[in-house]
């Protein structure tokens, strides 16, 4: 399992677990997500990835929390259940894109000597 793979398991059962929604999306994302690197993703969902990112550290942070906490902090209870089913969804397709890879697509090249 790649070091990505197992990042987002990680988040998943940490989102699967009991408490409060907000702790445990901050939690999910801020302990395993973060520090997945771009080029770790699949291409197709990589931009899903940069914009679950961008929403969960859009709010400057206060004294003593991250950008993290304090993004999931500013957000509804309904907000932060659409953010982990965001966390999951991507879990969802990188398992169907390892177990079903993309197919390179064979093209014919003219080599002019018609």
């Amino acid at each position: 399992m790649s070091s990505a793979w197992e990042k987002f398991f990680s988040a998943a059962q940490t989102l699967s677990a009991a408490g409060p929604i907000k702790r445990r999306l901050a939690t999910a994302y801020g302990t395993h997500l973060a520090s997945v690197q771009y080029d770790e993703i699949p291409r197709e969902v990589r931009d899903e990835f940069l914009a679950l990112g961008s929403s969960l550290s859009s709010v400057p942070p206060l004294r003593g929390e991250t950008a993290v906490q304090a993004s999931v902090r500013k957000m509804s209870d309904h907000e932060a259940a659409m953010h982990a089913l965001r966390i999951v969804n991507l879990l969802g397709s990188m398992i169907r894109l390892q177990l079903h890879p993309r197919q390179p697509i064979l093209r014919a090249v003219n080599s002019g000597d018609d």
